[in-house]
This record gives structure tokens, C-alpha cells and sequence, in this order.
């Protein structure tokens, strides 16, 4: 049999073939996402997929009845499906690729050319091997083929054919259930060094089976018309890339069964990054108008309302309308008459109990205006938002000319507010955090810091995440009883309220110490045995209260005391305190416990007789070393290494002295700025600061700082993941 020349056409074309790369990361399933929505739009618009197979002439279908709507849903789901499966299980990069196959023929004897076939080669090689031929198989329609590769061959794809064993669903996603249910053939491919998972979709509507010319025209008909408009194909592409304002056929069970699964996993990957409940509701918003309602509104009770308590009045937070010239009208109804949904509203859970923990069952709920007027224009619906058993809000939402809204909708109402509340309230617990973390960090760490006679200075301070408190601490001061000026720049291991806790006691003991009198070197001897002494009251008051619960189970389990797991067993915490009171005690409490071990950097300046320059006398702590920068460019190290604070109370501290002359920059950092990584680099790798620091010369202590904070963000593209502290010192 011959093969028509539009197929061959076809298949000579390198378009019809798009492939990329992924990190194996979790951004990776949304990134493949995207890629195939832009792979199908690019193809539509040059016409090689047809918009609709089922659009003739100057007719097309309703909004969502294309068949390239379906084709788009299927293969995104796939996608995502087939990637996580490869980032969760292998955790290499993952190569994606996309390919349009022409309809395969029978197999002629006398012509066509090796890779004639559907698995023909691709510019690197072939794809995957190609499948037996069935002989009983005359032909196969055309088709879109989705291969996802990953570099650890050795692990099998995740699949479980006959369900979890213990019932109830997989927490590792739906497997290759999902595929088979929706490709009309998968497999894997397996080579040397790559596993290949592949799905073949075929293509709704006639193939291209009648001999058709040569050229665009014959390459533009792979699953359809021939000649389609250029506008229908554009207006088609962009509702493809930009599916979220997409309209579709709302009453069709097969969307509904089909592409809801699609609409649920991009609800879920939009909302779960979101740390701000507003935004999240104008997501939500955004998403459900006009696909599954014609308007909704989200009502956000505040920080201690909720559980249908009388008298508490929620914020109607967003109103979404697909007429926006009737967001307000609509907004102004609502604000008359917010829904009132108490928790007995809701649904029991799954349990078969009832009370906090139900089902969030839509409900439905009167039209807006319909009590003042008597008429309604359609269904509307309310659903609780829930996380963790705690209301959180209440989404409202309507669609015109129905008496009551659809089972199926409904249902997927339910599973869509199941995330938005999920959502809303990893959103609060987030912005908790980040105000507690704002609070607690602006009492640990001085409000201003004081101006140095003959000394500029500069200070940068950027914790890696606003949500956590950081463990870096800093501080300059005056000292009694006069002409004496300290500074100080430590890190505390870990960040949160263990550092926090460090912290808010180091910082008052060294002011207390260098108030006192006390020689730099003397101020680290008495903070080091402070630190062991605390770390030891820690441990005999954990012992104490093992003691006084009688032994019983330290895990967490019923009648036990929660959170002390980490201390290990009574013998041991014996042990631990027996430990700490003999001598060379250390500060760690016991195996995974938290420790009290601390860098610092720690000094003193006085300014020199002649008011120029001061003389400098520091120590450091485990700290990493300051760096001393010549106004000749040449830079030295200006202290000596030793050990850390709260490891050995049998450590005398010593400290070094030496004249910051006018011009002169001292450069104090944490192991933010001396451990920034980029790959396997160091910034600090091959002496890097000090060579950034060389070529500050000439520059004041804010130009210094500056450059320095630069270079630490520049070295990789990724944010800083640790604490940033910097203070630096000019004798002017």
C-alpha cells in the first residue's frame, strides 16, 4: 500500500517533534504542565493540529466541545502524572518529550524509507523501540505520543494494579492506572543509563487518510479539515496556553468525569504555594468563574471566629463575576445577605460521626436579591471552608437557568473547597509565623547600633526565610566607664525558637560582661561556662520531669509526655546529666537533642590618641575569620581560630590586638556570606572573599558592605538558604 503524501509530508516534518528538560524537583510537574499547553497551542496555530476536527466550514462548536479540549486535559494529566512519578521515585532531571504521529498505514514492501513508521527516529535518535507490528491492524489513527524519561533506570514506575492493601487512596498519586484509563496504548522502554514511560493519545475526528497535496496544505491536516481559518487556529491556540478563562460545555458528563481531574490538579498546584489568603481567594475565584459557575464569592472569617458561633461577621474577602461589569452590583447584594452556614450545616464525616471533622457538603442557598424581588435567576450554592476541623470561610457560588445545581458539580465543588480551605489556612498559619518570627527577631536584635567616633560602619542583616527566626545575632555599643566601643557578630546553630531562645541570652550577657569590665578574651571565657551552665539546668529540669511522670512513655502515646521524645530514655537522660556534671562537659543535650553551641565574633575598639583610626582588639569563637583590607589592597586575616562556644568549659579564649589605621576596613561576617553555595562551590572556596574584599579599595564601609552582599547573591541564581550578616569597619 502506498502512503499518502500528506502523511509522508507529515512525517518529514521537524515541527511535529518538541522536547525539553526538567529539574527533578517538585516545580517540575507545573513546568511540564505549561510545556505540553504550549506545545499543543504552537501546533494549532501552524495548523499541523487542526483546532477542531468536528468544526466545518464556517461552524464551530460550543465552548469546550473542540476535540483537541479533551486532548489538551488527557495529556496534561499525564504529564503531570508520568513527572511527579519520576521526581518523587527516580530524583534525576527529567526529559520530556511531545510528538505528533501521522495515522499509521499498512506496511508496503515496494515503498517508503526506514522510519516511514509511527515510532519513526527523532534528530537524537530514535525515541523509543518500536512496538511488534499487528498484522491483524490495518491502520491506527493519527496520535499525540508523550514520553517521559528519567536517569535512574534501576527503580521501577510506581504502580500498584490492585490497589493499596489496606484500602483508601495511595499517598504516592494514581500510578500507571491513570494512563492506561486514558491512552489508547503505553509502555516502557528501558536503555542504558534511561527509562522511558510513554502514553499514545489519538487524535478525535477523520485522519488523514484521502491523498491530499504536498506542502503547508498537506502538513496542516494531520486529524482534520484542511485550510482551516488562520484566525479560528490562533483564537484556538490561545485558549489552549491560557486554559483557566476557558469556556467549556459545563453540562457535559464527560468534561465533568474527565477534565475535572485536570481542572482539580491545577487548583491544587495554583493554591498551594500561595502564602496569602486574599490571594488565595482570588485564585480560587479565577478559577471557578466561568468554568464551573457564572459568578462566586469567598467570605474569610477572622483570626478566632468561625465554628458557626454566633455574631461573628465575616470579610467578604473576593466576588468574581464573568459579566465584570456586575462584580459590583453582585457585591453589593452580598454584603446584604452573607451567607449564615453553622457547622451543622455540614456533613458527616467520613467515620460516620459527625462534628468537626465532616464533609464540607455544598448547600444550597438563596439567589442574591431573590428575597427582595421573589425571583431567582438560578442555582446557587454554599460550602463551608475547613482545615484542620476549623472553619476558615465560605464559598458561595451560582449558575444562571438551573433549578438546582448538577450532582457532579456539586461533588466537584466539594473537593475544590477541600483545597481552597486547605489553602487559606496554610496561609494563616504562615502569616502566624512570619508576625511572631517579626516580633520575637526585632526584640532579639538592637533597635539601632551606635555610631563609632573616628569608625564608619555598615551592617546587612537578611534572614533567608521571614517566616523563621534566624540564628544570626549582631550588636555594637558603648561600654562604661567611657572611650571604649564593642561590637559583636554571632550564629547560633539552627534558627527558629531553639536559636531564638540562645539568642535572647547571649546578646544581654555580652553587654553585661563588657559593662562589667571584663577584657575580650575574659567575656568569652564567662559566656562559654553560661552556656554549659544553662545547657545543664536543661537537662537536670528534662531529667525532673521524667522523674515526676514515673517513667511513663516519652513518645507521644496516650498518658505519656509529648515533645520529650527527642531526650531519649530515662537511663539515658540519667546518663546525660551525669555526664554534663563531670568535667570537660559539653553542650549538647543528648542525641538529637538541641544544643547550645554558638559562633562568635566578639571585640572591642578605643579610639587612638590624635583621633585617627582606634585600636582594635577581638577574638573569635568558631566564628568565621575577620578580614582586614589595607588601603594598598591587601588583605589579612585578623584573628586566630578557636573552638566554639558551649562545647568545653576548659577553653580559655584568647584575644589579639592591633591598630585600625585611617583607611583601613575590617570585614565581619557569618558563614551566610563565607558557605554560600553553588553546586559543589564554596564562595569562599580558594580564598574567593578575600579576593571580592581586594578589590573593594577605596571604598567606603556602605560601598564595602554593598559589593560584598552583591557578590553573595550573584554567585548562584538560587536565593541565599542561610542567614546573611555583615558588619563592616573603616577607620576614617
Amino acid at each position: 500500500m502506498s502512503i499518502p503524501a500528506r502523511s509522508r509530508t507529515f512525517r518529514n516534518d521537524a515541527r511535529r517533534i518538541t522536547r525539553t528538560s526538567l529539574p527533578g524537583n517538585p516545580l517540575a510537574p507545573s513546568a511540564a504542565r505549561r510545556f505540553v499547553r504550549a506545545a499543543l497551542a504552537e501546533w494549532t496555530s501552524l495548523g499541523l493540529l487542526t483546532t477542531c476536527a468536528l468544526c466545518q466550514g464556517d461552524e464551530a462548536c460550543p465552548p469546550g466541545r473542540h476535540s483537541s479540549d479533551g486532548l489538551a486535559d488527557d495529556a496534561v494529566l499525564i504529564v503531570a502524572e508520568l513527572v511527579t512519578n519520576a521526581v518523587v521515585h527516580a530524583g534525576t532531571n527529567v526529559e520530556l518529550v511531545c510528538r505528533l504521529e501521522p495515522a499509521r498505514q499498512e506496511p508496503d514492501d515496494t515503498e517508503g524509507t526506514e522510519g516511514d513508521g509511527l515510532w519513526a527516529p527523532g534528530p537524537d535518535g530514535p525515541s523509543l523501540a518500536p512496538p511488534e507490528p499487528d498484522a491483524a491492524a490495518e491502520h491506527e489513527p493519527a496520535a499525540l505520543v508523550i514520553e517521559v524519561s528519567d536517569h535512574h533506570p534501576a527503580r521501577s514506575v510506581r504502580s500498584d494494579a490492585h490497589g493499596p492493601a489496606g484500602g483508601g487512596a495511595p499517598d504516592y498519586g494514581r500510578g500507571l492506572q491513570l494512563i492506561a484509563a486514558l491512552a489508547e496504548a503505553w509502555g516502557i522502554t528501558y536503555r542504558t543509563g534511561l527509562k522511558t514511560v510513554w502514553a499514545r493519545l489519538p487524535l478525535d475526528g477523520p485522519t488523514a487518510d484521502a491523498t491530499a497535496g504536498s506542502g503547508a496544505a498537506a502538513a496542516s491536516g494531520v486529524n482534520g479539515v484542511v485550510g482551516e481559518p488562520a484566525l479560528r487556529r490562533g483564537l484556538r491556540a490561545a485558549e489552549i496556553i491560557a486554559p483557566a478563562p476557558r469556556g467549556v460545555s459545563r453540562e457535559d458528563p464527560d468534561w465533568i468525569s474527565r477534565g475535572a481531574l485536570s481542572f482539580l490538579a491545577e487548583a491544587s498546584d495554583l493554591l498551594a504555594g500561595q502564602l496569602d489568603e486574599d490571594l488565595v481567594a482570588a485564585l480560587a475565584g479565577q478559577l471557578l468563574v466561568p468554568r464551573i459557575a457564572d459568578w462566586c464569592a469567598i467570605w474569610l472569617d477572622g483570626e478566632g471566629e468561625g465554628h458557626g458561633r454566633a455574631g461573628a461577621v465575616p470579610r467578604l474577602a473576593r466576588v468574581w463575576h464573568a459579566d465584570e461589569s456586575r462584580i459590583e452590583t453582585l457585591r453589593a447584594l452580598l454584603e446584604k445577605e452573607p451567607p449564615r452556614l453553622l457547622d451543622a450545616q455540614r456533613g458527616p464525616d467520613e467515620t460516620g460521626g459527625g462534628g468537626s471533622g465532616g464533609r464540607n457538603v455544598p448547600v444550597p442557598v438563596p439567589w442574591p436579591g431573590s428575597r427582595q424581588t421573589g425571583a431567582s435567576d438560578g442555582a446557587a450554592v454554599a460550602c463551608r471552608l475547613v482545615a484542620g476541623g476549623r472553619p476558615l470561610g465560605t464559598l458561595v457560588l451560582g449558575r444562571r437557568r438551573l433549578a438546582r445545581m448538577p450532582d457532579e458539580v456539586t461533588a466537584l465543588i466539594e473537593d475544590f473547597s477541600r483545597r481552597v480551605g486547605l489553602a487559606i489556612g496554610a496561609a494563616r498559619r504562615y502569616t502566624r509565623q512570619a508576625t511572631i518570627s517579626r516580633v520575637l527577631q526585632r526584640s532579639l536584635l538592637p533597635s539601632q547600633v551606635a555610631r563609632i567616633p573616628g569608625v564608619e560602619s555598615h551592617l546587612v542583616y537578611e534572614p533567608a526565610d521571614d517566616g523563621v527566626v534566624g540564628g544570626d545575632f549582631y550588636d555594637v555599643f558603648p561600654a562604661p566607664p567611657g572611650g571604649r566601643w564593642c561590637f559583636m557578630l554571632g550564629d547560633v546553630q539552627g534558627s527558629g525558637p531553639e536559636a531564638a531562645v540562645v539568642t535572647g541570652l547571649a546578646r544581654p550577657w555580652l553587654r553585661l560582661l563588657a559593662r562589667e569590665g571584663y577584657g575580650v578574651g575574659e567575656v568569652l571565657d564567662r559566656l562559654n561556662r553560661l552556656l554549659l551552665d544553662d545547657a545543664m539546668e536543661a537537662a537536670e529540669a528534662a531529667a525532673l520531669m521524667v522523674a515526676a511522670a514515673g517513667g511513663q512513655a516519652l513518645a507521644g502515646d496516650e498518658g505519656g509526655l509529648t515533645g520529650l521524645s527527642d531526650l531519649g530514655t530515662l537511663s539515658e537522660i540519667g546518663d546525660m546529666e551525669k555526664g554534663l556534671a563531670d568535667s570537660g562537659r559539653g553542650g549538647g543535650l543528648a542525641d538529637g537533642g538541641q544544643s547550645r553551641f554558638l559562633s562568635l565574633l566578639y571585640g572591642e575598639l578605643a579610639p587612638l590618641p590624635g583621633g585617627g583610626g582606634a585600636r582594635c582588639t577581638l577574638a573569635s569563637a568558631g566564628h568565621p575569620l575577620p578580614l582586614l583590607l589595607r588601603p594598598d589592597g591587601t588583605v589579612r586575616v585578623a584573628a586566630e581560630p578557636q573552638l566554639l562556644l558551649g562545647v568545653d568549659e576548659n577553653v580559655a579564649y584568647e584575644s589579639l590586638s592591633f591598630d585600625l589605621e585611617s583607611g583601613d576596613t575590617l570585614l565581619c561576617v557569618t558563614d551566610g556570606v563565607t558557605e554560600r553555595r553553588s553546586g559543589r562551590l564554596l564562595l569562599d572556596d580558594n580564598d574567593g572573599l578575600t579576593a571580592i574584599l581586594a578589590g573593594c579599595t577605596g571604598l567606603n564601609a556602605q560601598g564595602v558592605a554593598e559589593r560584598i552582599r552583591r557578590a553573595v547573591h550573584d554567585f548562584d541564581p538560587s536565593p541565599p538558604s542561610d542567614d546573611l550578616a555583615m558588619l563592616v569597619l573603616r577607620a576614617v
